[in-house]
């Protein structure tokens, strides 16, 4: 692999990158020659030259920073009339969903300071590609799958911060300067958020931007053609470039898997379960089936109090509160589901959003009152708030009833 800035360097190129300026590589990779452009997600400079090259240049393809989900988001208006609530949290994709939506509103944000739309150089690149007649190759990770590595990765007492830090950055409401606007017009600031962020978790970096971009380079090298113009965010550049001239073809299957739960975990996750059912049991052996009714009695209102409280505090139908303190008890005997999942299906049956809820969610996620008063977010409060609920019933109850035992 080598990169040229210069003509007379590569003479015979039908890419001359020094034309573009500092933020346009020239890519030589076997027989593919790529110019691979890095871009602010954020910015009009980034969507005058990815405009630039494409009208000028004709590559065999081009090649996008983008997966199929985040393709649709960007080029279908309609987007949000196809999303399937339900299917989301029966695949238990419902945090991966808020975090989406807080990187979204986190961009959309910085995007209104600038004057940009989140991702308007993407969808350059693929209008001008559709109306060329130029092939369009997605070339990253499926961003579901991303966001459950960088989950499974983070260390269980690191996850808390990483939560609070997202939520942090969504409701910061600071005043940017002059000096800060212009830097973002020339930076992929989410790129470069996410790259601070690995200092402190260096596991999430490895997920968020070193696997992706292996991922990346080698669906590019992948792509069809021999001369392809490829745009990403500039804080993949540094990273892609040491890549192009390895082969890591053998490692797509490494870093596209979502890693197993742990032995450790699963047999935790049933561990609890079974002591309590099995301390009721030996209650009823010794002190009789009064006793034992007394303990299922108060582990049955221990869990689902607090839950159905929880549920109520996200202002939940009726219905879904009745249901978070019927399904507790249950859902906290078994790892299989929790009261969270339950609740937040129930809700979106009784109470399914409207599409302009599901339009302004990225700029109601932004304001307290917006979480209660969008049927999206509210969702998303029953499924925490009774979560918690259930947990916090799960202790206290189960604490009761070991007590007894051992008393």
């Amino acid at each position: 692999m080598n990169t040229t800035d210069t003509v007379a360097e590569m003479p015979s190129s039908p890419f001359p990158a020094h034309q573009y300026g500092r933020d346009v590589h020239e890519v030589h990779c076997g027989d593919n020659t790529i110019l691979l452009i890095g871009t602010a997600h954020i910015s009009q400079d980034s969507v005058d030259l990815v405009t630039e090259v494409l009208t000028r240049e004709e590559p065999d393809c081009v090649c996008l920073e983008l997966d199929e989900k985040r393709y649709q988001a960007i080029t279908q208006e309609k987007v949000w009339k196809e999303l399937d609530l339900k299917t989301v949290i029966k695949n238990k994709q419902i945090s991966a969903l808020i975090v989406n939506l807080m990187m979204a509103s986190y961009q959309k944000r910085l995007g209104g300071k600038t004057g940009v739309k989140p991702g308007a150089e993407l969808l350059t690149a693929a209008n001008i590609a559709r109306e060329k007649n130029i092939q369009i190759s997605l070339c990253d990770r499926d961003v579901r799958i991303t966001l459950r590595r960088a989950w499974k990765c983070t260390p269980l007492w690191r996850k808390g911060w990483l939560l609070a830090s997202l939520f942090a950055g969504i409701f910061e409401k600071e005043e940017l300067s002059e000096k800060q606007l212009e830097e973002m017009r020339h930076k992929d600031v989410l790129d470069e958020m996410l790259s601070e962020m690995g200092s402190s978790l260096p596991e999430l970096k490895k997920v968020l931007i070193d696997e992706r971009d292996t991922y990346i380079v080698e669906k590019i090298k992948a792509s069809p053609g021999k001369r392809f113009v490829a745009v990403v965010g500039a804080g993949h550049v540094a990273g892609m470039l040491k890549k192009f001239d390895q082969d890591n073809r053998d490692k797509l299957v490494e870093i596209t898997a979502i890693p197993p739960i742990s032995i450790g975990f699963k047999v935790a996750g049933w561990s609890i379960p079974l002591l309590i059912i099995g301390s009721i049991i030996a209650i009823g052996w010794r002190e009789g089936m009064e006793a034992a009714g007394s303990n299922m009695l108060y582990w049955f209102l221990a869990n689902g109090i607090p839950s159905a409280i929880g549920a109520a505090l996200a202002f939940a139908h009726p219905l879904t509160i009745l249901t978070a303190f019927l399904a507790a008890p249950f859902t906290s005997l078994t790892p299989v589901i929790g009261a969270g999942y339950v609740c937040a299906f129930t809700q979106v049956w009784l109470q399914p959003p409207v599409i302009h809820e599901l339009e302004t969610s990225s700029n109601d996620i932004a304001t307290v009152r917006g979480w209660w008063k969008n049927r999206l977010l509210r969702i998303f409060l029953v499924f925490a708030f009774s979560s918690i609920g259930s947990l916090i019933g799960t202790w206290v109850g189960g604490i009761k009833i070991f007590k007894g035992l051992v008393g």
